[in-house]
Order: structure tokens, then C-alpha cells, then sequence
């Protein structure tokens, strides 16, 4: 006579186990998510401070650069002032060729001088055009972009760091031109590239400070 031994199916135990794997990947799963977002977190505060540092940095040059290119125009125009059409050289005073002297210092190089008068005094010399060039930097967007980390900003950060760079680029161009210019000894097409420069140059010290001031939202 055979007996035969029931077995009973431990519910409680397989239900437990079951959970027990589902909370163990769900856990996993939102750690991994967890460590990917702090990841991308890191990524992006990295990237806003080098924004910030870059940002610093070409303002520094913008300031710099315009102090010096936005007298050009008016060492130009003080110098044809004092050029004597029927000398076709500068003639002026002493006290006049002082002040010039000061106001534009480097900008006209005397050689030679000759009286011409009690008053006057004609001038031999070179002109000298001391054109600053700045060295925008726009490393920061670059790596920011390669690495994919914009792609993480929302659209007002991503458009406001976009128009920025851009304007950016624009007055590099014109900073070429005007290199270009100077070169040729086109001395009227230097004074309106300059024109358009200052110009540039204002809306680029706007949208750099614009960013300054709202780049914490771009975390």
C-alpha cells in the first residue's frame, strides 16, 4: 500500500519573494536614475561655472578693447582737423600740437618740425593707428555643446546663451574687418567698421550681463 505525502504550497513565502525582487530592482532602477540625475546635475553646475568664468573673462578684454578703438575715430578726425590742405602736412601751434599730443598720445609721430610763422609750425611725421583686437573666447559653449550638456537647459537659458555667442560672433567679424582695414590703409572703411563695432559692442556687453544675471536658471 503506497502513501503519498501532500505538499502545501507556502503562499506567504513566494508572495515575500516576489516583492522582495520587485522593491530590490525598483530600487535599483531609481538609484541608477538617482545617480545619472546627480551626474547630469554636476555636469551642468560645472558647465554654468565655466559659462560664468568665460563670460568674466571676455568682458574683461570687451572693456579693454574699447577704450582704445573708440579714441581712433577721434585722433582721426582731431588729426585732419590740424592737416593743412596747402601743405598737405599737420600745422598747427605748439600749444595745439601739445594738446593733440596728449589727447592722442603715440597716435602721430613727429620727425621734423618747421616754422612756418610766429604762430604756426609745420609738422613732419607718421600717423600710427593702435587697433586693440580682443580674443573672445567661446571655449565654454563649445565643450558645453560636444558633451551634450546644453541639451540639459531649458529653452529660455539655451536661447539666451545661443543669441549671446552669436552676438559674440558678430563682433569678432567686424574686429577681422577691421584688422583687415588697417592693413589696406582703408582709413574710411576703418571708421565705419568701427561705427558698426561700438555698436555691436553694446549689445554684446548687454546680453553678457543679462546672462550673468540669469544664468543660476539654467540649473
Amino acid at each position: 500500500m503506497r502513501f503519498f505525502k501532500s505538499t502545501t504550497v507556502n503562499w506567504k513565502y513566494i508572495v515575500g519573494e516576489i516583492l522582495l525582487i520587485f522593491f530590490g530592482i525598483s530600487l535599483a532602477i531609481w538609484f541608477n536614475n538617482w545617480n545619472a540625475s546627480n551626474t547630469t546635475n554636476a555636469n551642468k553646475r560645472i558647465a554654468i561655472d565655466k559659462f560664468e568664468e568665460e563670460i568674466q573673462n571676455n568682458l574683461s578684454e570687451l572693456y579693454s578693447a574699447r577704450e582704445v578703438n573708440l579714441k581712433i575715430p577721434k585722433a582721426i578726425k582731431a588729426y585732419e582737423e590740424i592737416v593743412s590742405e596747402s601743405y598737405g602736412q599737420a600745422v598747427s601751434s605748439i600749444s595745439e600740437m601739445k594738446n593733440f599730443q596728449e589727447n592722442y598720445p603715440e597716435f602721430f609721430i613727429i620727425k621734423d618740425s618747421s616754422r612756418i610763422n610766429d604762430s604756426l609750425y609745420r609738422y613732419l611725421g607718421d600717423t600710427r593707428i593702435q587697433l586693440e583686437l580682443t580674443a573672445l573666447s567661446q571655449i565654454a559653449w563649445e565643450t558645453s555643446r560636444n558633451m551634450g550638456i546644453t541639451n540639459e537647459f531649458g529653452y529660455e537659458c539655451l536661447y539666451g546663451l545661443e543669441n549671446m555667442y552669436n552676438v559674440q560672433r558678430l563682433v569678432q567679424n567686424e574686429m577681422n574687418k577691421a584688422a583687415e582695414a588697417l592693413q589696406n590703409k582703408e582709413i574710411e572703411r576703418l571708421n565705419r567698421i568701427l561705427g558698426t563695432l561700438n555698436q555691436l559692442d553694446e549689445q554684446l556687453e548687454d546680453a553678457y550681463n543679462l546672462m550673468l544675471k540669469n544664468i543660476a536658471d539654467c540649473m
